[in-house]
């Protein structure tokens, strides 16, 4: 996620505890999605949709702390 963000998204976990909060959320999201779609978890397409919803809206959170931490 944000390859071009790499090294702010280093900086940012350790700097910023929301942002890394919202990472690791995101990244827990991404992780359970997978395991429903190999069946390794159980969950409902419909539960499958929300997570990916869900994992959007984290994901634009965190591009709109991205973006502030790159003009400063």
């Amino acid at each position: 996620m944000f390859p071009e963000y790499r090294d702010l998204i280093t900086r940012l976990k350790a700097e910023d505890k929301h942002f890394s909060r919202l990472f690791d959320e995101h990244n827990e999201l991404d992780q359970r999605i997978k395991n429903i779609e190999a069946r390794i978890e159980s969950g409902t397409e419909l539960e499958t949709e929300n997570l990916k919803k869900e994992k959007l809206t984290l994901k634009d959170q965190l591009y709109v702390i991205l973006k502030k931490a790159e003009t400063v």
